[in-house]
């Protein structure tokens, strides 16, 4: 019972959240930053308590327990991001998609215990996690960059487009974000590389190629940005292209064995 109110509390700041940060956006009211922020922030607190408590301390890697920590971890960062670079359309997109993955978490997701697992997995797991989550939020950022830029060319400048930060801004912190996310991507690969001992038998070797490949393609966005000045929609498409090989990688093989072979990966 104190689990539902709980979920059900957490469902409703992180709604409220996103709905005052996207005030300016849809009304052209003054903006709730602060406001916002502050309840997405006690919304995070009470999500990864309840993450706690569903599974008993443990780091539960199940399909939708999975789903729930990335939901709590992404929006802990977009918090972290709005303290020094103000990008409340994250929150917008961010903020709803946690409460939806925390109710499918704690109403919908069938019993499950959390496996058993040394510090070098628990390591490769949590770094992999980060990872995930800070490429998340830069394909988030990577939408909102191509939203902005076809506003833009077709001159649609609503209240909406001027709430937005600058292009400038949007781009900035895009790439400084997929930077991040590619170092983190490489130490998951390489501690990967340490600490699993049976591809096979674990059913990594999709979730391991895929992982490469999206590795390949961030590192090829990078090198792009360096050395020839990709931006816009080249690297709005490398950005999702990417981060969708990625969650094929992280949730792709996690969704056909658990939920529709009904095995444990």
């Amino acid at each position: 019972m104190a689990i539902t109110l709980y979920t059900l509390l957490a469902i409703v700041l992180y709604l409220t959240a996103a709905t005052g940060l996207a005030r300016p956006m849809l009304s052209g009211g003054l903006p709730l930053n602060r406001l916002a922020l502050a309840l997405a922030g006690t919304a995070v607190l009470i999500h990864a308590g309840l993450l706690l408590s569903i599974h008993r301390g443990s780091l539960d890697l199940h399909f939708f327990s999975a789903l729930s920590l990335v939901a709590c971890v992404v929006s802990a960062l977009t918090l972290l991001v709005n303290l020094s670079r103000p990008v409340a359309a994250l929150g917008v997109t961010v903020f709803p998609l946690a409460a939806l993955l925390l109710a499918a978490d704690t109403f919908l997701a069938p019993t499950t215990l959390p496996e058993p697992l040394g510090w070098q997995i628990k390591l490769h797991v949590t770094v992999a996690l980060l990872a995930f989550s800070v490429l998340s939020i830069a394909a988030a950022l990577a939408l909102l960059l191509a939203v902005q830029e076809r506003a833009l060319r077709h001159r649609q400048l609503g209240p909406w487009l001027r709430a937005l930060p600058p292009l400038t801004l949007t781009e900035t912190l895009l790439f400084r974000l997929i930077g991040a996310g590619f170092v983190l991507l490489t130490l998951t690969l390489l501690s990967g590389i340490l600490f699993v001992d049976n591809l096979f038998g674990q059913h990594l070797v999709h979730k391991t190629v895929l992982s490469i490949i999206a590795w390949l393609v961030f590192g090829a966005l990078l090198f792009g940005r360096w050395r020839y000045g990709w931006r816009g929609s080249r690297a709005v498409n490398l950005t999702l292209i990417g981060m969708g090989v990625l969650l094929l990688a992280f949730f792709g093989t996690k969704l056909v064995l658990e939920l529709i072979l009904h095995r444990t990966p």
